[in-house]
């Protein structure tokens, strides 16, 4: 079998834990090998495997991202022969830049969601302009392909003034377990989630009041934590919501398999954060348990209304309550929603498919 070429994977903290996402993108790689390269270290790093290379100190590493100085450390690479660089995220990419530069490779960026829809990362400031500002024009020019977790990200770059040749979607992937044998309760819906304003949490907890009038045993299981949980609170408790934090990943997936459905709330907040392809959805359909979500950002690529699960308008609380008030009623509707969401990530979602897929997009900019 021939030796793996290695090529170069940046993200700036290595590695936040709620990004499983971003190894599991490399899994089925035959060709190319990972060496990670990162400004500092996240509380995930175990999930990482193959090789990892941090900046040292402070110093070293505000050279490095405000003033495009690449340390010696990351020089030296260059006698590694590395095929190219993968940069996740926006602001990821115009990091990698000075070091595309320095190791004459070409440079591929990962946008998510957030990175590509945030008004703020798009707008000129007057005064000390943030890295991801000054070097976005560069980044368009230079960068060898830009890939999209979803047709929505594509747009929304495409309407940033990205060249739309250089812009490809490749969607996250993820594994299908064997079908659980858990029974599921039907007694609670679940949210899983950060607790920040696009989620949309504040929309179910909505839903949750009218539903309770006609189903006072149906509980919410909120998954999660964040800033919002403070403001959220009083009006979780009054509908019985029950907050049990964060949770592994296999916690999450036990609560999936016991939930009635899956709530994927998400809004267009005021700073125009939005999702790419929350990867929650993927995760439910791949267990089997039907997803309410709203028609936003990429969410309709995964979920079909009506046949793999609901969709229903942004900030729609009534539409959310009407869509689980039908889940309620219809075990059978649950059951065959499930099973076609399932059968749908095989089809469409599959990890090393998507895997392989994104190596061929690797491989295609290689010089």
């Amino acid at each position: 079998m021939a030796e793996k070429r290695p090529f170069l994977v940046y993200r700036d903290v290595l590695l936040p834990r709620s990004e499983t996402f971003i190894p599991r993108q490399y899994r089925a790689f035959k060709s190319l090998s990972p060496i990670w390269v990162g400004a500092k270290p996240g509380d995930g790093r175990d999930l990482i495997a193959g090789e990892q290379l941090l900046l040292n100190g402070r110093i070293e590493r505000a050279l490095f991202k405000q003033f495009g100085r690449v340390p010696y450390d990351l020089q030296k690479l260059a006698a590694r022969d590395p095929a190219l660089i993968h940069a996740n995220f926006g602001r990821g990419g115009t990091l990698a830049l000075p070091l595309a530069r320095a190791l004459d490779l070409p440079l591929v960026v990962t946008f998510h969601g957030g990175d590509a829809t945030k008004h703020k990362h798009y707008q000129t400031t007057p005064l000390i302009q943030p890295v991801f500002q000054r070097r976005l024009e560069a980044l368009k020019r230079e960068a060898a392909l830009f890939i999209c977790v979803s047709d929505f990200i594509r747009q929304t770059l495409i309407d940033r003034g990205f060249p739309t040749e250089k812009l490809v979607v490749n969607r996250y992937g993820i594994d299908r377990p064997s079908p659980s044998e858990q029974k599921r309760e039907r007694r609670y819906i679940l949210f899983v989630g950060r607790l920040v304003e696009k989620k949309g949490l504040g929309y179910l907890i909505e839903a949750m009041a009218t539903l309770r009038r006609s189903y006072l045993e149906i509980e919410l299981v909120i998954v999660g934590d964040g800033p919002l949980r403070t403001a959220l609170t009083a009006d979780a408790n009054s509908v019985g919501a029950r907050f049990v934090g964060w949770q592994s990943q296999a916690e999450v997936a036990s609560w999936m398999d016991g939930a009635l459905a899956v709530v994927v709330p998400s809004v267009t907040a005021e700073s125009g954060d939005a999702e790419g392809l929350p990867n929650t959805v993927l995760e439910a359909m791949a267990r089997g348990c039907p997803v309410v979500g709203s028609d936003h950002a990429g969410i309709g690529e995964a979920v079909i209304d009506g046949e793999t699960g609901f969709l229903c308008a942004e900030r729609d609380s009534a539409g959310l309550a009407a869509a689980l008030a039908r889940l309620i009623e219809n075990p059978d509707l649950c059951r065959r929603l499930g099973e076609a969401g399932r059968a749908r990530i095989g089809v469409e979602f599959d990890a090393d498919h998507q895997s392989g897929r994104l190596e061929a997009l690797l491989q295609s900019v290689i010089r």
